[in-house]
């Protein structure tokens, strides 16, 4: 396994500090890593999860509209980042691995070093105060 970019163990180091629940993922969108913060709302550690492909968390945490519906892939921020290389940012549902229901925001931005290669993206999110 190749060792990670310097702008991912940035942004992982920076997410261990902050007391927002941060979500970091790689090119391929495999999850690398999520903070202790993002547990409390994903309902599992990192240490029991681990890496994730992207077609894996971008269902499992199942994110939904405001009627129930599941929200596609492509139209969650993380995903957009990823694939368009541009920041985005939504406010929406997610069902945990416990079935809890949140109603989250999301602000994603790709990492680009530099040297202006792409590296991942990372997702930032809050809970609002009305969870549901």
């Amino acid at each position: 396994m190749a060792a990670p970019e310097i702008e991912i163990i940035l942004n992982r180091q920076l997410a261990d500090c902050l007391s927002v629940p941060v979500f970091i993922v790689d090119p391929e969108g495999t999850l690398l890593f999520y903070n202790e913060p993002a547990e409390s709302i994903l309902g599992k550690r990192f240490e029991e999860t681990g890496e994730m492909k992207r077609m894996e968390w971008s269902t499992i945490f199942q994110p939904i509209d405001g009627e129930g519906r599941p929200i596609p892939p492509e139209e969650l921020p993380l995903v957009i980042a990823l694939t368009q290389q541009k920041p985005a940012h939504k406010r929406f549902f997610i069902k945990n691995y416990n079935g809890d229901r949140h109603r989250i925001n999301v602000t994603s931005y790709p990492i680009i070093g530099r040297s202006k290669k792409f590296s991942g993206a990372v997702a930032i999110f809050w809970t609002d105060n009305e969870d549901v």
